[in-house]
């Protein structure tokens, strides 16, 4: 077993060395991956299709109660794909990397590839909003600063955009309909990202009061974001979080696993100002938000 792990450990490396310049890098802990990969969780449910009921909870803890309707409540029930559906890139080519998941969330993905990271959960949100009609509560900042809502967008409003410069212009006829709500957020995934959500939203300073729906972020070009879609709690007030995330290149969003601890994978404990490895990422000199 022993020299397994080694052989499967060294295709790995040699795999990740050659995915390309827009690949997120792995995880450094390539034995837990390896290990991570081969164990079958107990905490899956393969035959379950949400969130929900695809993770079970682990052993002294139970799920945090959240009102039916809340955005917490969305996210937790989340519809996911069949169980061992693959991370599909916008091209339709398959992801390199297919060892990090429990799960793909029912989210489609644009052919022209703006979907990326920050845009996944900036689509999530925005179809909330637009589910329980509050249209009006959607709209995001450039990441030159600039806010762009969709009521805005609606009513014919265009950005003309000059270097850093923007503005407004009335330059189309009213449109409320939902292909142009599709529209508007792929303006927003042309002009914000992971660095204009990390300046605009605010942040959440203490780990335990993070919730649903909060996120994990490093701003940059590139950077990373991944979100909280479930929470669990035992008696002593320990909490544990599932995540999922999108990512560069644009590809279906998916539940990722625990690779630096599959005792409690897919769950996650979450610490300000610690190092955090999620599938092919790890976050320093990040921190949480969340959204308005």
């Amino acid at each position: 077993m022993k020299n397994l792990l080694v052989c499967i450990a060294s295709l790995i490396t040699l795999t990740v060395l050659s995915a390309g310049a827009l690949q997120f890098k792995p995880v450094t802990n390539i034995k837990n991956t390896v290990v991570s990969s081969i164990k079958t969780p107990d905490l899956i449910n393969e035959d379950s299709k949400t969130i929900l009921s695809r993770v079970n909870v682990p052993k002294g803890f139970k799920r945090v109660n959240y009102n039916k309707g809340s955005f917490q409540d969305y996210l937790r029930n989340y519809e996911l794909k069949s169980f061992g559906s693959k991370i599909i890139n916008y091209d339709n080519s398959n992801y390199f990397w297919q060892g990090g998941h429990v799960g793909t969330l029912e989210v489609p993905v644009p052919e022209n590839g703006l979907q990326q990271c920050a845009d996944a959960l900036i689509r999530i949100r925005s179809e909330y909003l637009w589910n329980t009609n509050r249209k009006d509560d959607i709209g995001f900042n450039f990441t030159s600063g600039d806010y762009c809502s969709w009521k805005g967008y609606a009513e014919g409003y265009r950005p003309k955009v000059k270097g850093n410069n923007v503005t407004f212009h009335k330059t189309a006829s009213k449109d409320t309909s939902k292909t142009n709500f599709y529209k508007y957020l792929n303006l927003i995934y042309t002009y914000s990202g992971t660095l204009s959500l990390f300046n605009e939203l605010k942040a959440v300073n203490d780990s335990k009061t993070l919730k649903i729906g909060d996120m994990l972020i490093k701003g940059g070009t590139p950077g990373h974001i991944v979100m909280i879609c479930d929470e669990v709690v035992n008696e002593k007030g320990e909490k544990l979080y599932l995540l999922f995330q999108g990512n560069t290149p644009a590809q279906s969003v998916h539940l990722v696993k625990n690779l630096q601890n599959p005792e409690i994978s897919p769950w996650y404990k979450l610490e300000k100002d610690e190092e955090i490895s999620v599938s092919n990422y790890t976050f320093s000199s990040s921190k949480f938000v969340r959204f308005k």
